[in-house]
């Protein structure tokens, strides 16, 4: 008989209650769920609802389920329904009555959504861990490569020159937004849901202030219905992961065109990538393509959380059960993806001497030229037009720009002199760029300042 079944004559039928449990994805709770449940406990003997002596049977029978749990001596078993049964019915078998005086003064739908709270709660922390390991080698890429010169791009079309260092702070800034909208989910979702009950609080003494505090929330939360059918902390929590699971897709995109032999800005290491059964002389980037398509995964969990809560009335309906094993799985496939992408990014070589080159040949001082013609005192449209006829003398002669002879600049332009190859050059072109946000080295230097503060 279920914990509930008083009010029943019969058995569930077997084919409703495997579409009914949970416990074979909610046994992830198991941690949270007993930590929930020795607070809960504890302020009931606070209250004088339950003993002393029973507070204390009931906390170590807690800690010999959670101990027998982690050892493997106690496996998860069909017959309960959820976590909660399971804890509370292996409590019972363990210590007698006191076990059955635990749920004094809660409901499961207020013990569900503070296990939920504390299991979401926890894994930001974890995940915000994962970002700032990701981002401690951004930095040290960028730290390194702050000279490293290459071609930024608009419509993946060479567009400026820019730094390998500028194009790595692009995904720092990403990724650090990522973390601040971690931190706000967790300061907003911060406040417990136990002693809501079912939904409309409960006759006994609780002092929720004193369990919030125990499980270190903020505060209890202030509206009972809202307790136990809140998931809008789900919701922003799949979003947020959304948001880095798409940062990681860009990012990869890049790092799969920049392994593509045409490119060959970047060398993945052995470590991080595959070969092909049938050609030997391949070498895939497969990490970054899985990160790429398990982006997919995680905006499913997203839409599917959002679909089954737009029709849900209050208070707590059973469709809320199925808030678990997507964000479960989501969780764990951007924490995946955290940790091999950091660990692709920070092995692999980047080739310096082909950037350039590549920067070179674009004709990403294109605009830099227009610029020394407008310095010269020649108008900006005509100075667009004369270095568009340069670069179409250039691809006709299958040169840069930089390989030009001046006597050739001429013949297009009598106002080149010996100064422009200064002017165009790659080191030109970035350095002179010294606005905050930049490309240029001391605009860098001091942007790179700002994000180890950040780090500490």
């Amino acid at each position: 008989m279920k914990l509930w079944g008083g009010r029943f004559t019969k058995e569930e039928n077997q084919l409703v209650h495997n579409f009914n449990e949970s416990l074979s994805f909610d046994q992830k709770f198991y941690h949270q769920d007993i930590q929930g449940s020795i607070a809960h406990v504890t302020m009931l003997a606070k209250q004088g609802i339950v003993s002393e002596e029973d507070r204390k049977a009931i906390i170590d029978g807690l800690n010999s389920i959670l101990a027998d749990i982690e050892s493997g001596k106690l496996v998860f078993t069909k017959e309960h329904e959820d976590i909660h049964s399971f804890v509370e019915a292996n409590l019972i078998e363990r210590i007698g009555d006191a076990g059955k005086r635990l749920h004094t003064g809660r409901s499961r739908n207020d013990q569900v959504a503070l296990d939920m709270k504390l299991y979401c709660r926890d894994e930001i922390d974890e995940i915000d861990v994962l970002v700032k390991k990701l981002l401690e080698e951004l930095l040290k890429i960028m730290e390194a490569n702050i000279d490293t010169y290459m071609p930024g791009f608009t419509h993946l079309q060479k567009a400026q020159p820019v730094t390998l260092a500028h194009h790595m702070g692009a995904y720092f800034e990403m990724f650090s937004r990522d973390r601040s909208r971690l931190h706000d989910i967790r300061k907003r979702m911060n406040y417990c849901p136990l002693g809501s009950g079912a939904l409309a609080g409960t006759t006994y003494p609780l002092d929720r202030a004193y369990t919030a505090e125990l499980l270190g929330f903020d505060g209890p939360t202030l509206n009972s219905m809202d307790s136990v059918s809140d998931r809008d902390y789900v919701i922003e929590l799949l979003s947020a992961l959304s948001t880095i699971a798409m940062h990681l897709s860009r990012f990869s995109e890049e790092i799969i065109i920049w392994n593509s032999n045409e490119y060959r800005f970047v060398e993945i290491d052995d470590a991080y990538s595959t070969g092909s059964s049938i050609m030997p002389q391949k070498k895939n980037p497969d990490i970054a393509e899985l990160v790429r398509g398990k982006t997919g995964r995680v905006y499913g969990a997203l839409m599917s959380i959002l679909t089954t809560m737009k029709g849900i009335p209050l208070a707590y309906d059973k469709d809320m059960q199925e808030d678990k094993e997507l964000t479960f799985d989501a969780i764990d496939t951007v924490k995946g993806c955290l940790a091999l992408f950091t660990g692709m990014v920070s092995t692999m070589t980047f080739n310096k001497e082909v950037m350039e080159a590549s920067a070179k040949n674009g004709f990403t001082n294109a605009t830099d030229a227009a610029d020394y013609l407008v310095n010269h005192g020649v108008p900006f449209r005509d100075a667009h037009g004369i270095v568009g006829q340069l670069v179409l003398f250039c691809i006709d002669k299958g040169i840069a720009l930089d390989d030009m002879t001046l006597e050739e600049f001429k013949a297009i332009s009598p106002v080149f002199e010996e100064d422009v190859y200064e002017a165009i050059s790659m080191k030109t072109c970035v350095e002179k760029r010294t606005t905050i946000g930049a490309s240029g080295q001391e605009a860098m230097k001091k942007v790179i300042a700002i994000y180890k503060e950040q780090l500490k």
